[in-house]
Parts: structure tokens; C-alpha cells; sequence
């Protein structure tokens, strides 16, 4: 196995984790600013990639409830087909549903913490928590790649392993 590097992609931030080589385990690694420009996204990818030694990109897919592609699943499609050739490597990129990670990842944080005397969290408190939801989302739909890898294949893989986009 090689380090593999696991992507929550959302219209703000982008959810990273990594599984390093050897390991069996997924860990929240960091979450990034999502940029307009792909190029941008690509470059601080590229950055962590090379950092880590990640040989495989897995990109969390939005499907909807009924597991069907819609909108969201599209323009993720489309961002992780442009971001490919501006890596600058041949890093295979894969999909992964997602369904359901981001809400795993908040119960698995617990509730946000309160803002000072009790009241309502700060602007700084919210987006600091936005972040760990986000890289822990990441961290989940890692751990789904790695535990479908190593179960034993009886069968085709199931409806949750989506193709690589190279």
C-alpha cells in the first residue's frame, strides 16, 4: 500500500486526510481554503502530495440520498478532472461516496463550544470548527477507501467504490 490522500471538497474549505504508507488508518491532516482558480486548489494539493509521498488522490463523492449522481456529484466530477493535469504528476485520482460523512465527522467532534460567558459561538469559534468538520469528513471517506481495500472481495465491489478519473 502507499500513502493515499483523502479529499472532502466543499465550496469554502477542502478536507484533507492521509493514510501513510503501511498504515490502516486515516487521520485528519489539514483543511485548506478553497480557491476560485483550480490551479490554486491543484498547487497546495501538489504541495502535500509531494510532502507525504501520496500516490493516490481519493475524492469524496457527493451523491444524493438515493445514491444517484446529481449537481454536486457533477461539478465535483469536473473539478477533480481539471485539478488531474495541473498536479503535474500522475497521481491517480478516485471516488468515494460520501453520503452522510460530514455529519459522522460533527458527531464524532461533538457539539461546537460556546462562545465566551456561554453565548453563542464567535465568528473565529465557528469557522475553526467548519475546518475539523471538514478534515475529519475527509479522514471518514478515507477510512470507507482504505476498509473496502482490505475487506475480502467476494464479489464485484459494491455501489459505494466509484472508478478512477485516470
Amino acid at each position: 500500500m502507499s500513502a493515499l490522500l483523502g479529499i472532502d471538497l466543499g465550496e469554502r474549505r477542502i478536507g484533507v486526510a492521509l493514510a501513510e504508507d503501511g498504515a490502516h488508518s486515516a487521520r485528519p491532516l489539514t483543511t485548506l481554503p478553497r480557491r476560485r482558480e483550480v490551479a490554486a486548489d491543484a498547487a497546495a494539493l501538489r504541495t502535500l502530495a509531494v510532502l507525504h509521498g501520496v500516490e493516490e488522490l481519493i475524492v469524496g463523492l457527493p451523491l444524493e440520498a438515493a445514491g444517484h449522481e446529481g449537481r454536486q456529484a457533477a461539478l465535483t466530477r469536473d473539478w477533480a478532472a481539471a485539478l488531474g493535469p495541473l498536479l503535474g504528476t500522475d497521481l491517480p485520482i478516485s471516488f468515494r461516496d460520501e453520503r452522510l460523512s460530514s455529519h459522522l465527522a460533527e458527531t464524532r467532534l461533538g457539539p461546537m463550544k460556546r462562545g465566551r460567558s456561554g453565548g453563542p459561538p464567535t465568528r473565529t469559534q465557528r469557522d475553526g470548527y467548519r475546518a475539523r468538520v471538514d478534515r475529519e469528513a475527509a479522514a471518514i471517506i478515507l477510512q470507507d477507501e482504505l476498509d473496502a481495500r482490505a475487506a475480502p472481495h467476494a464479489g464485484p465491489p459494491g455501489p459505494t467504490t466509484q472508478e478512477s478519473s485516470r
